[in-house]
Order: C-alpha cells, then structure tokens, then sequence
C-alpha cells in the first residue's frame, strides 16, 4: 500500500473564533494540522485540512495525466501512470495519442533505477499484447516493481484481465479498483464504443433563461477555454444537419491550442443534388464527411472531402457507420430549427442512442420567435448523475440518461 505521507493544503477560516489559541496547540500536538499565519494576539487567520497520500490520492495523480492527451488517443483509451517510492512521485507517464508508447513505459523511464520496488499507479489496467507497441506487463517486470496499482479493468477483450493475471503470476502485488469512478468517467466513450460498437453519444443544446432553445451560444463558449471549444477538442465527430449549414458561416472549430479538430459528419438528408459548405480550407477540409442517400455533388470542390452513400440515414444508421470508422465519441448538437436533427432525434432515446446531455442556460431572455423543443418517443425522461457548474455568464448542467 501507498506510504502514509501527508501533504497540507490551506483553506481561509470564515471566523478566527472556532479555534482558541489552546484548541490549537492542543490539535497541533495530538494530530495533522499545521498552524498558518497569524494576526497580532496570536489568533489563527488559517485553517488546514490533511489529505492522505493513500492510494486514491497517486490514482487521482493519474487521471490528471491521462488528461494531458485529450481528444488525441482516439480510438485507444486516455492513460495515466506514476511510480511511487517512500510515498513520493518518482516517475510520471501519459498516452499522448494512439502509436505512441503507453503510459506505463513513460513513467517507468522517467522513474528509472528507483522503479525497483517501487509501486506502479496506472489508471487502466496495462495491456498483455503485441499491437503497436509491446506489453506493458513485460515492461513493469523488468523495471521489477513490487505492487501496481490498476483504476479500472480494460473492458476490451483482447486485454481484459489478462493483464492482471499476467503481472500476478510473476509475482507482482496488484490491487483493482482503485478510484474506479473516476478512471471509467475518465473513458466513458472507449468502454462505451468496446461495449456496444457505436460511439458515445452526447446532446448539447443552449436554452435562454425563459426556457427557449436557442441556435446561438453563451458568451465566450466558443473561445479557448469556453466550454463549447473544450468540448469540441474531446469528441471525434460532430453532426451537422444540412439545414444548418446556410446558417453557418464556418464549420464548428476548436480553439484549445493544439487541439485535434473533430470529424465534421454533414447529414445531406432530402437536400435534392447539391450541398453547399460553408468556407473551408485544405485542411478542414480532410475531416469532413458527407452522409447523403444519393451521390450529390458538394461546393466548394476541395480535394479530401469524403462522401458516403447510406441506403437510408437515420441516427442509428449513422453511428453504425462512425463505429466502424473507429469513432470513439459524436457531439449531436441541437440548433432550433433544424428539421432534419429533430427527425433524426424521434426514436433516439428508446434506441438508447444517446448517453448524456449537456444543456448550457443562458443568463438572457428570448423573447423572439419561438423554437422547436426536443420532442422524445418517451413521455418522460429522468437524468441520473447530474453535476452542474458556471461557465462565464451560463449555467452547464450534465447528466446520463
């Protein structure tokens, strides 16, 4: 197990009366706190809270890794590791995108000779396999660590377990389980798309503070760092219906710096013999996929656009096709007015095509013409795991369905 080290965070006190000056020295002595500045008289202006340096604590570590690398492993998972010794950090490690070396073997280089009897932490289970790169197993034995730590079992069947027991039978102390939660949120769109096939399906709609949907976003959504931006960094594709597009004066882009632009999946649903993109460049133009039940022809003639004939377009179709393509993750983003996204939307949720939503509220009032609403083939829906926070001036709320 982890060593038992503590580490100090400082946290303001609301009042410098909870804790007299004999209170203090009498906590000091007898358990971790530790005294922060003082106002004249003696009295504590700082309360201290102790968090242990136990095994949740190295995998949280992990996962703030594995972060570094998102939306750039697809279709592998995002991973993180760090080589603990005597309760310290002595090696960290990422998968920074899918071909590269693994998490594992960053952090056993970066530790180097002290991995010896050290304990590995790593957010997914390590893999057995040759594939692009060689076993991570084989690599944590020669660094001869004593104990791995793993978040969560790859549900992918090619590793599943395997790597465990791989590390078990060489003698290697492995614990599982470790902030599970977390490591699985963390990967919700691989285990999703390993499970089902499909990718992760996420709805994001903006609502005015009257409750109205609206076709514009929040106030720096769309910037660096804005929430909007973020996300399109994450996710592999996202739908836009060919309603929108004369809507639209570009496709939508991220602007995190060094962001992995998503597939920009064009539904030409009933859009007679002709598509008309917004302004494009060589490069935009590579991640663009137009899904039509007809060969159409596409303006502006860029070279890289990629057409793709389905016998008949429907959500489901849709994401047959994205999981066979190897997308892990689809953005759906719903803009009032657009005819083709509400069809496509009907039989979303009893299909179970669909796996969260984030409703942004705006902090304004629309008193324009009214919009469509999301209209489902359930006459209720409850959301489970729901978490909000502010972004600029809106409101997010998420949740699963």
């Amino acid at each position: 197990m982890a060593n038992s080290a503590l580490y100090f965070r400082a946290i303001s006190s609301p009042t410098s009366s909870n804790l007299g000056a004999d209170a203090l020295r009498r906590r000091l002595e007898s358990s971790s706190w530790s005294p922060g500045p003082r106002r004249a008289g003696g009295s504590a202006i700082v309360r201290v809270r102790c968090e242990k340096k136990d095994d949740a604590f190295f995998m949280r570590r992990c996962v703030e890794l594995a972060r570094k690398a998102v939306g750039c492993t697809s279709p592998n998972p995002m991973v993180g590791c760090v080589v603990v010794k005597d309760g310290e950090i002595v090696g960290r490690g990422f998968h920074p995108k899918a071909g590269q070396p693994h998490a594992e073997v960053f952090a056993l280089r970066d530790a180097g000779i002290l991995a010896e009897n050290a304990t590995a932490y790593v957010s997914l289970e390590p893999c057995n396999h040759h594939g692009r790169t060689p076993p991570c197993t084989e690599a944590l034995i020669r660094a001869k660590v004593k104990q791995v730590v793993v978040g969560m079992v790859d549900p992918n069947p090619i590793v599943a377990s395997k790597g465990v027991d791989r590390l078990r039978d060489s003698g290697i102390d492995v614990i599982v389980g470790v902030e599970e939660m977390l490591c699985q949120k963390l990967n919700e769109a691989y285990i999703h798309r390993t499970i089902t096939g499909r990718p992760f399906v996420t709805l994001r709609y903006t609502l005015s503070f009257n409750g109205r949907i609206m076709t514009q976003l929040g106030k720096g959504a769309e910037g660096p760092g804005g929430y909007y931006s973020q996300l399109l960094q994450e996710y592999d594709g996202i739908l836009i219906p060919n309603d929108l597009l004369s809507k639209i004066s570009t496709l939508p882009t991220s602007h995190e710096i060094g962001a992995n632009q998503p597939f920009h999946i064009v539904i030409a649903k009933g859009s007679g013999y002709s598509l008309c993109l917004p302004r494009l460049t060589a490069g935009s133009a590579a991640k663009i996929i137009v899904l039509a039940e007809r060969h159409i022809k596409v303006e502006p003639e860029v070279e890289g656009i990629e057409m793709v004939v389905l016998e008949q377009i429907t959500l489901s179709s849709i994401l047959d096709y994205c999981g066979r393509r190897g997308l892990c993750s689809i953005l759906l983003d719903f803009a009032g007015g657009s005819e083709c996204l509400s069809e496509l939307l009907e039989d979303a949720v009893s299909e179970h095509l669909i796996q969260k939503v984030v409703m942004e509220i705006c902090s304004f009032w629309n008193i324009g013409e009214k919009t469509s609403e999301l209209e489902f083939s359930y006459d209720s829906l409850k959301l489970k795991n729901l978490e909000s926070r502010i972004s600029n001036e809106s409101v997010l709320v998420e949740g699963y369905l």
